[in-house]
């Protein structure tokens, strides 16, 4: 509900509030007063164009600001909060506060619960909590989508429930139809990165690398290419620690020298325990030397010189070393990589099944979402009727008692659509199935068409209704709809436009009927609209041309009586125009206390 708008440097507006409540506010006020600015900041606060010159003169900017309470937990609130604004709290729900700020250099600003916003996040969220009817604004009846949603509510679950059921599968659709289209889109991008992959792995298998095979295979190679050097530098080191009479040299080698030393402390060792120490450690020493000897044969006869060895290992090698450049790592790498290039290649192969399945699913869900469409495609070809007689009877009642109101269900063919006909979910028998646009709210394109009078054709509303009649149009729409929407603020202004005596009382019937469920307010200069007022608001202008605070007054019952006589007559005081009004508020609060 909006609380409280407030405009500043706003044409004849130079800082004025307007107190509002539920039901139904009345605005009034002589012609020039600035109630048309009341509407115009309305519009700039749901988001409307930016009419700089609105701009009051003398003024660098113009303001207008709205506090709405809204319910905490409703899909507005999570969406300002997701744009990162601040909701106060409040009794009944949360506070929020929209803003629209217009400079004289030509910028426009937005703000929602105190964060800067793109006007048309400002537009989207106030949407659904204002809705601003007047000839000057962009009808948000003149929108195809809103005729549709109008249909679609008056329908009601006959409607809703298959229409759910729609945007489920629509949206899984749409994104089955993705995952499809990349996988095509991309068939020749994997089909190459799948014959590369088996051309290494192929290459891999042939190889068939062990792990760390390259280097053991490495150290062997290089004792088989140094295998002359590597014996003689092993006898060389073993003829150094142990003498060989064989080879005809007496001199003694490293083992013979130590045992010598050892035996020569070994003949004293008993007269002190640290010359004894010394000669174990000789001991030590010598056995030492003597497993090392022994080793150094063992390895020289073990040292294997085969010429047929020797070029195997060199083949190998340059299989492994082909391998390890062509990868940029070892062969510990290489088979990392095989494994995973086995997976993905394993992904791929399988990517022709995906694509099967996904076709397959794809044609799953085109044949139940066309039959979805044509169910609510029927349900709103059934309401269509019922719903363009209850405006028109709403209509006979404004001023419009020969109108009639079309709501006519039609559907645009598009060969890449959904199938709607014979087999296609609609259509005669026999007949081969259409193919129609679709969207996520159905196949069906819905337009309101107006016959004004017998004999006229059916025209667009925005074609065939005059400013005052669109209004009216749109009153009765919203009267129609009123049982089945709740909670947001809806503002008309001119509604009343060209019409007067009983048409007009039946104008305020109808506003009051709709304010039992909306909070609406109301810019008229009629009294038999104002009286039906739950609230009544008079503009004043002051001396100087302008309207403050003090020139926006809440009117109490005697202050009622007084501006319904100056709307009667012109005159205030006129005991005529008092008596006339005293009859009128009388009559319209009789007419409100009935159910």
């Amino acid at each position: 509900m909006l609380e409280e708008i407030r405009i500043r440097g706003l044409g004849v507006i130079d800082d004025a509030a307007l107190d509002l409540a539920a039901g139904l506010t009345v605005v009034s006020g002589e012609t020039g007063a600035g109630k048309t600015m009341i509407v115009q900041g309305l519009g700039l606060l749901t988001g409307g164009r930016a009419d700089y010159g609105l701009i009051r003169p003398g003024v660098e900017r113009a303001f207008v600001e709205g506090r709405l309470v809204i319910p905490a937990d409703s899909g507005v609130a999570a969406r300002v909060r997701d744009a990162g604004g601040d909701l106060d709290d409040d009794p009944g729900g949360a506070v929020l506060v929209l803003g629209r700020t217009l400079t004289a250099e030509g910028r426009s600003r937005a703000q929602v619960a105190g964060r800067s916003v793109p006007a048309s996040l400002l537009g989207e969220i106030a949407e659904d909590l204002i809705a601003v009817h007047g000839q000057s604004e962009a009808q948000r009846l003149l929108r195809p989508s809103t005729q549709r949603g109008a249909l679609d509510r008056f329908a009601g679950e006959t409607v809703a429930k298959p229409l759910s059921r729609y945007a489920t599968v629509y949206a899984e659709l749409a994104r089955t139809s993705r995952a499809l289209a990349e996988i095509t889109e991309r068939s020749r991008e994997r089909e190459h990165e799948a014959e590369l992959l088996r051309i290494g792995l192929a290459e891999v298998e042939r190889v068939e690398p062990a792990a760390g095979e390259d280097v053991t295979l490495g150290a062997e190679l290089s004792r088989l290419e140094h295998a002359e050097t590597l014996v003689r530098a092993a006898r060389t080191a073993h003829a150094a620690l142990m003498s060989d009479p064989a080879s005809g040299s007496d001199e003694p080698g490293a083992v013979d020298l130590v045992s010598a030393a050892r035996r020569v402390i070994a003949g004293d060792a008993d007269l002190d325990p640290e010359l004894a120490a010394l000669g174990t450690r000789l001991t030590e020493v010598g056995m030492l030397l003597t497993d090392v000897a022994a080793d150094l044969a063992s390895y020289a006869e073990g040292i294997d010189a085969d010429p047929a060895r020797l070029a195997d290992a060199q083949e190998r090698k340059a299989a492994l070393t082909g391998l390890t450049r062509a990868h940029g790592t070892d062969i510990d790498g290489v088979l990392a990589w095989a494994d995973q290039a086995g997976r993905r290649l394993l992904e791929l192969d399988g990517s022709a099944e995906s694509a099967e399945s996904l076709t397959a699913r794809r044609d799953e869900l085109t044949a139940e979402l066309a039959g979805l469409a044509a169910e609510v495609s029927v349900a709103r070809g059934a309401a269509a009727d019922r719903f363009g007689a209850a405006v028109a009877a709403e209509l006979a009642g404004l001023a419009m008692p020969r109108a009639q109101v079309r709501a006519v269900v039609s559907q645009r063919d598009d060969p890449a659509g959904l199938p709607f006909g014979e087999g296609g979910g609609g259509g005669e028998a026999g007949a081969s199935p259409r193919r129609v646009a679709f969207g996520p709210s159905g196949v069906d394109d819905v337009e309101l068409r107006l016959i004004p009078h017998p004999g006229a054709p059916a025209r667009p509303v925005h074609k065939g209704a005059s400013g005052g009649e669109l209004s009216r149009v749109m009153l009765a729409i919203e009267v129609v709809l009123a049982a089945a929407d709740t909670g947001s603020t809806m503002v008309f202004d001119e509604v009343d436009a060209g019409v007067g005596g009983r048409a007009a009382v039946e104008i305020g019937r109808r506003l009051a009927r709709l304010a039992r469920t909306h909070q609406v307010i109301c810019i008229t200069h009629l009294p038999q609209v104002a009286a039906f007022a739950d609230r009544h608001l008079v503009v004043h202008k002051a001396d100087d041309g302008s309207v403050t605070r003090s020139g926006v007054i809440t009117l109490d019952d005697a202050g009622r009586v007084r501006e319904l006589s100056r709307m009667l007559a012109g005159q205030e005081d006129s005991s005529l125009a008092r008596g006339h009004a005293e009859e009128l508020l009388a009559a319209a609060a009789a007419d409100k206390a009935r159910p």
